[in-house]
């Protein structure tokens, strides 16, 4: 049995395009997180949501946890439409990485990682930024934007897995299919 440990639909449905037979168990783990590094960051919350679900259901279990940062900063969901607008203003003009870390469970051992995909964003004007905060959108998305939707016309250029950006990478696909799950 092959389960995402994630409440994510955008997870649950790019998983879902490559491999038709898998459950859905949401993590109960913390995602408080002392760790500042981004790689660091989201690979120790994807190994906890993993861990956390592999110990409830069992059987082959992908955790992930993708971060937004600039500067060496991690950005989370913001708290408010005002938080959102300093996200996104920090962002404009600029390139930002996006980090997923990774953990599978499979017959008991971990194969953890982590994708790193590099977006610039177009210079924003503020009347852009609020149209685009008022849509809803960036307010449950690391960093306040969501590429696969409104957001994508905040970017001008990605360097890496389009996939991960959205927050379930490929890696974690091919990954499985060298495990033995039948892709596509």
């Amino acid at each position: 049995m092959l389960v995402l440990a994630s409440a994510s639909p955008r997870r649950r449905e790019i998983l879902g395009r490559f491999i038709k037979d898998f459950k859905v168990v949401p993590s109960n783990a913390s995602e408080e997180c002392s760790l500042t590094e981004p790689r660091a960051y989201a690979l120790e919350l994807a190994r906890r949501k993993a861990r956390e679900v592999y110990n409830r259901v069992g059987g082959t279990v992908i955790g992930a946890d993708t971060v937004v940062s600039i500067d060496g900063h991690i950005l989370g969901k913001p708290g408010s439409e005002e938080e959102a607008y300093r996200m996104l203003k920090l962002l404009s003009g600029r390139v930002h990485c996006v980090t997923t870390g990774y953990c599978i469970i499979y017959e008991g051992e971990e194969v953890s990682g982590a994708v790193i995909t590099e977006v610039k964003f177009r210079e924003l004007s503020d009347e852009l930024i609020w149209a685009y905060i008022r849509t809803g959108e960036p307010m449950d998305k690391a960093g306040a934007y969501g590429i696969q939707g409104k957001g994508g016309l905040l970017v001008e250029w990605i360097k890496g897995d389009y996939y991960n950006v959205v927050g379930f990478p490929i890696e974690i696909i091919m990954k499985l299919r060298e495990l033995g799950f039948k892709v596509l």
